[in-house]
């Protein structure tokens, strides 16, 4: 462990992984990562979450036992290890850090969990997210522009396109993109005609992805499982080779999703487009944006960190001088 004095543990606690940083004065000092989500824990219950904890962060505890600890994610689920009921919509981090629960930590100190944001409008489908809030309290730290206005998506398993003003979510829309390619792949009759080695990175070159994102933008409403089928019959009629067709479907997916959520916030040029996430997947996002002409202000990591101090800056769990 550095020697550095630190002030803060920030823990992004998902359903299949857990990431601690360790934090000072806004910045990671270290870093440690393990496979301890929500759903693959030690052993049941609260202990579990206890266990995992202590796995990955105990020494830095017992070596400092006086910082202050927060999380988010799947954490603060109802499945996790303390609910934290949604904020709704339209939220900050003051909201945020507002609503917080606290559960003792098994360490010392207790663990502060940050709340999940709800949407929930009349007239309008209802919507969730839990922990992609913090990792926008991140990305908007980092440019302070993007607070005023910004659309930030953070493309992955459950696709979030969330709108922010005067540094608020609004609202947001979710899209299962990458979960639908999973299933489709493994599961369906559509996955019959792909190579054993199956990997969203495209080895036939972008024409086949920038063939699906072409049907995505040209179809009609209802479209899409029809267009979905195609991956088969162009594998058939060897319009595409076998290695092809999971970026065909790829670009499908993207390129629907592209079209509904740009359609849902409008096609103001001047709002940036903030993307988050995986680093190859980000790219995929922002080459389909550019062929539809929006391209991306910025392509960020992982922002949960960043997030998480500030979370405990709102919550008054550090020195905002620190």
């Amino acid at each position: 462990m550095s020697d550095t004095f630190a002030r803060l543990l920030a823990l992004d606690w998902g359903t299949s992984s857990l990431r601690a940083f360790l934090m000072q004065d806004g910045k990671i000092i270290e870093t440690r990562q393990s496979d301890h989500g929500i759903q693959h824990l030690p052993s049941p219950g609260v202990r579990g979450f206890e266990q995992a904890l202590q796995a990955i962060a105990g020494d830095w505890v017992q070596h400092q036992p006086t910082f202050a600890i927060v999380a988010s994610g799947m954490v603060g689920s109802a499945q996790g290890w303390l609910e934290a009921p949604y904020v709704l919509c339209p939220a900050d981090i003051r909201m945020l850090a507002h609503q917080r629960v606290t559960v003792p930590s098994g360490l010392g100190p207790d663990l502060v969990i940050a709340p999940g944001v709800l949407f929930d409008q009349p007239e309008q489908i209802p919507d969730v997210m839990r922990g992609e809030e913090i990792q926008i309290a991140g990305a908007l730290s980092e440019n302070r522009q993007w607070s005023a206005r910004c659309c930030v998506v953070l493309p992955g398993t459950h696709s979030k396109w969330v709108l922010v003003e005067n540094g608020r979510l609004l609202r947001f829309s979710t899209y299962m993109t990458g979960e639908l390619f999973a299933v489709l792949c493994q599961h369906s009759i559509l996955g019959r005609l792909l190579p054993d080695d199956r990997k969203v990175a495209a080895r036939a070159g972008p024409e086949a992805f920038e063939l699906g994102l072409a049907e995505a933008r040209q179809g009609h409403t209802g479209d899409l499982t029809h267009q979905m089928f195609a991956t088969r019959t162009l594998g058939l009629t060897g319009r595409l080779p076998p290695d092809a067709l999971a970026d065909y479907l790829s670009g499908l997916l993207i390129g629907s999703e592209l079209v509904s959520g740009l359609a849902g916030i409008g096609e103001q040029a001047t709002m940036p487009l903030v993307l988050i996430g995986e680093s190859a997947l980000c790219q995929r996002y922002a080459d389909a944006f550019s062929i539809l002409g929006r391209p991306v202000a910025a392509m960020l990591g992982n922002t949960a960190a960043p997030g998480l101090w500030n979370f405990a800056l709102a919550s008054g769990l550090i020195p905002s001088a620190s």
